[in-house]
């Protein structure tokens, strides 16, 4: 019989480019985890914004089950009965027309940022290539969507790469217009920065790029690749603000855990996507799109999406009582669930130090950046177990505070 797996396997056949816990998990029910020693964890990380169902949750596997007795791929020569069901779930749900899927949220925004580039070049010109993004942005691991990004640590190294790109400040109108002009063919924004530091955006500011958008013939395109499929508080967060983008990307929760993208746009631009020009050989799978329509059907109602607003008051309230007994944050912010505690100056740049405390203590969490405690639980987590996952958080803080 062979050995199971150790930490020590990762450093010795995987390539260095993460640098996992030393907890390897083997079993998951819900909001609680399991590792190989067969102890629990309550699971505040959920899989970074992608276990909005939590773990195995019955819709999901029910879905996956049925779909894997009928057919698991096809490739894009044929279409197929899941993709069908989803994009139609997806275009009467929200503001698109039309669906493109992929595997992943880089490759759904390596999409949409060639799509308005082509949407452009068709109709204005090749000179209408410009794209406005923003600092502290991320969009995916892509050369190109790495570029658009506005953090250069994870394009360095890798240039040259892709021009005409520009970066203006989040939240600040003003640097937007000192970079738009008859040349931007699109603005990229996540409504709520997530990697930058879980920072929602200002409702006019998203407004204010939608006018500005309008007025320079651009495209605006939302990445919702963390902040859609009920993370917010509505299938999308671009339904909280009450602004219309032409072009959303969206994967994360959208598979609950099964690899799965979609870019959505309307029937005014996606015609810029013609036969030949763009694929993804996993795209519109059958297995993926089968659990995607079974996870939106299920994010999609009130009582889920009312219950996820619940959650972030209780989720608040429990950090920001944390915070008056040890003094350890500067801010609580985010929307819905999808949750950052920014340090204190005293303890600037160490939140990444609480997660293996908080591993001991039996939580698991996230940073977002260095500077941020960031928590993106399953979207039907229990009060129970909000409240026990906030107790473990809060010895793991005692812990810190002691040791710092």
């Amino acid at each position: 019989m062979s050995q199971s797996p150790t930490r020590d396997d990762f450093d010795r056949y995987m390539v260095p480019n993460y640098s996992p816990q030393q907890t390897i998990p083997v079993r998951g029910e819900g909001s609680r985890l399991w590792d190989q020693d067969g102890r629990e964890y309550i699971d505040f990380a959920g899989g970074i914004a992608v276990n909005a169902l939590g773990h195995c949750h019955p819709a999901l596997v029910s879905a996956l089950k049925e779909q894997a007795d009928k057919v698991w791929h096809l490739s894009n020569v044929y279409t197929n009965e899941p993709a069908l069901a989803l994009a139609k779930s997806l275009v009467e749900r929200s503001f698109a027309d039309k669906a493109y899927f992929c595997s992943s949220g880089g490759e759904a925004n390596e999409a949409a940022f060639k799509l308005a580039r082509r949407w452009a070049y068709d109709n204005v010109g090749a000179h209408k290539d410009k794209i406005i993004s923003f600092r502290q942005s991320f969009h995916g691991r892509t050369l190109f969507t790495v570029s658009v990004g506005g953090q250069p640590k994870y394009s360095e190294g890798f240039g040259p790469i892709p021009g005409r790109i520009e970066h203006a400040v989040y939240n600040d109108l003003d640097s937007v217009r000192a970079l738009i002009d008859d040349e931007t063919c699109a603005v990229v924004v996540e409504p709520m920065q997530g990697e930058g530091g879980v920072v929602p955006a200002d409702p006019d500011f998203l407004s204010g790029l939608r006018t500005l958008c309008d007025a320079h013939q651009a495209l605006l395109v939302f990445d919702e690749v963390q902040s859609g499929v009920g993370r917010s508080g509505h299938l999308y967060a671009y339904m909280h603000y009450g602004v219309t983008p032409d072009i959303l990307t969206s994967a994360k929760a959208l598979g609950g855990g099964f690899p799965i993208g979609a870019m959505l746009t309307t029937d005014r631009v996606a015609p810029s996507l013609a036969v030949g020009t763009h694929g993804s050989t996993y795209g519109g799978n059958p297995l993926a799109c089968a659990v995607a329509l079974a996870a939106v059907e299920t994010i999609d109602t009130p009582e889920v999406l009312e219950g996820v607003m619940h959650r972030h008051a209780l989720f608040k309230e429990h950090l920001e009582a944390i915070n008056r007994e040890y003094d350890i944050f500067k801010e609580v912010r985010g929307l819905g669930l999808l949750l950052g505690a920014e340090m204190a100056p005293a303890y600037a740049g160490r939140a990444k130090e609480i997660l293996p405390l908080a591993m001991e203590e039996g939580l698991m969490a996230l940073v977002a950046g260095p500077n941020v405690l960031r928590m993106a639980p399953s979207l039907v987590i229990s009060e129970a177990e909000v409240r026990e996952g906030m107790a473990r958080l809060e010895r793991a803080v005692a812990r810190f505070v002691q040791d710092a």
